[in-house]
């Protein structure tokens, strides 16, 4: 199957900034759009930011401007540049992925653990 594993959270400051990686693999034909979602306590998980194959990005207004997303074909990797953190950021952040499992049709999402970012002084 397919795996995706986060790395790089953790506690900042406001006005810190923080990377986030998303690595995928497994039995991976291809993959079409890429993603982070965060959810923090009490509310529902919302998008953050998502990248196409071809590099076609849309990001949450809360977050244009500050948020960086960008992937790596080669390396089936998505990363998530987050400056100017604000304590309205943290949260669990979620890579999500949609793959094309090899010999299988169509894609299908898969959803990382989750990773989380704290931002508090």
């Amino acid at each position: 199957q397919v795996q995706l594993v986060e790395s790089g959270g953790g506690l900042v400051q406001p006005g810190g900034s923080l990377r986030l990686s998303c690595a995928a693999s497994g039995s991976i034909f291809s993959i079409y759009a890429m993603g982070w979602y965060r959810q923090a306590p009490g509310e529902r998980r919302e998008l953050v930011a998502s990248i196409t194959s071809g590099g076609i990005t849309n990001y949450a207004d809360s977050v244009k401007g500050r948020f960086t997303i960008s992937r790596d074909n080669a390396k089936n990797t998505v990363y998530l540049q987050m400056n100017s953190l604000t304590p309205e950021d943290t949260a669990v952040y979620y890579c999500n992925a949609d793959v094309v499992v090899l010999a299988r049709p169509g894609a299908m999402p898969y959803w990382g653990e989750g990773t989380l970012v704290a931002v508090s002084s």
